[in-house]
């Protein structure tokens, strides 16, 4: 198997004219894309989600500003709104948690020190925040995106991402008496983007 090395952008490009092409979009942020969706919305509803949004990447995909490389963000934009289309599926989760199996990221380490108890009370808190609030928070929390990639993701700017985080981070340390302050970031790194 050969390595892509054309930018997300060449690769959407090219997918105009050769709609098989797109398939190396697919084949390179397929998993990440799960991932995230699986660890908010569980496993079940992961699967619709990512496959859903792979199919309005690809009927969108004259709408994809070429100047971005990267069409990750785009995607995560592209997931959000159609995991808004699944969001009982999510309170179901967040408020029940034991219904669904929620498989670990393998860079996931801090959900392998937490305990049932802590993971039903994080769950819990987060189906309390604003959905803006918490789409940042997961963004960058599960999916690993800086504040730049979630502003393009949520179609908003790196400020507006700051404040729902901090937001977030304030209200669970309310609810969540053990987040510990240190997780926040220093002005330098909000101002860097992480």
């Amino acid at each position: 198997m050969t390595t892509d090395h054309r930018t997300d952008a060449a690769i959407i490009s090219a997918s105009l004219r050769r709609p098989e092409v797109f398939a190396a979009l697919f084949d390179r942020h397929f998993d990440r894309i799960h991932g995230y969706l699986s660890r908010r919305f569980g496993t079940e509803a992961a699967a619709d989600a990512a496959s859903e949004t792979f199919l309005v990447a690809f009927r969108r995909r004259g709408d994809f500003d070429p100047a971005r490389a990267n069409a990750l963000p785009w995607l995560f934009g592209i997931a959000l709104r159609v995991a808004r289309s699944q969001r009982r599926a999510e309170r179901r989760m967040l408020r029940d948690p034991g219904v669904h199996d929620i498989p670990p990221e393998p860079h996931a380490a801090a959900d392998a020190r937490l305990g049932a108890a802590e993971r039903e009370a994080l769950r819990l808190a987060l189906a309390r925040l604003r959905r803006p609030e918490r789409d940042a928070l997961t963004l960058f929390a599960l999916a690993d995106l800086t504040y730049e990639e979630i502003a393009t993701a949520m179609d908003t700017t790196p400020g507006t991402v700051a404040s729902r985080i901090s937001r977030a981070r304030a209200r669970l340390s309310g609810d969540l008496p053990g987040l510990r302050p240190s997780s926040t970031p220093t002005p330098k790194e909000a101002v860097d983007g992480r």
